[in-house]
């Protein structure tokens, strides 16, 4: 009987936990629905932090970013400046599909990452190649975006490695002229 109890409770915690993830069909569509292609044009800058799995900031970092687009194709050219000293770079080839989603490829990340809108949300799912003192690890990352006014975005980002949350990234997108720079 014991067993049959925790069986039970751990898949009733299991259901608990996976029913309170956040479903794109959350949010509602609006008169002023968020599209990257609109926001990511031009100059944009970001601050951040990297979070481990026990929340504990690991990394600060600024991105100075300039998004570029011609017709449905777009170019996001991002900057990285971390608080260690460390700058990379990362270079989004973006695409808007025909149903108003989007396919981004870059240089770090493996395969097609395939993003979504619904009202002021947008998601992007992909599988990273991300260095870690000398071993790179391919990472799946689920990014969120949400579209706080015309000019800001706060970003949040779940890190996971066969399914298990490893880190967070949470990020804050501003554009409002004139734009700041990381330097």
């Amino acid at each position: 009987m014991i067993k049959y109890k925790h069986t039970f409770l751990t898949v009733a915690t299991c259901l608990l936990i996976s029913s309170c993830s956040a479903n794109l069909t959350d949010y509602q569509p609006q008169t002023n629905n968020f599209d990257i292609k609109e926001y990511f044009n031009g100059p944009v800058t970001a601050w951040g932090s990297i979070q481990d799995s026990s929340d504990k900031v690991t990394r600060r970092f600024c991105v100075e970013l300039v998004g570029t687009w011609n017709d449905n194709k777009g170019v996001l050219t991002e900057k990285f400046y971390f608080n260690d000293g460390e700058i990379s770079y990362r270079d989004w080839h973006l695409v808007k599909q025909s149903d108003g989603s989007y396919r981004g490829t870059a240089e770090d990340v493996i395969g097609t990452a395939i993003g979504k809108h619904q009202g002021f949300a947008f998601q992007f799912k992909y599988t990273l190649k991300l260095p870690v003192d000398g071993t790179t690890y391919e990472v799946s990352m689920d990014d969120w975006m949400y579209q706080i006014d015309e000019y800001r975005v706060m970003n949040k980002t779940a890190i996971s490695k066969f399914g298990f949350n490893v880190a967070n990234v949470t990020l804050f997108f501003d554009k409002e002229a004139p734009v700041k720079s990381c330097q």
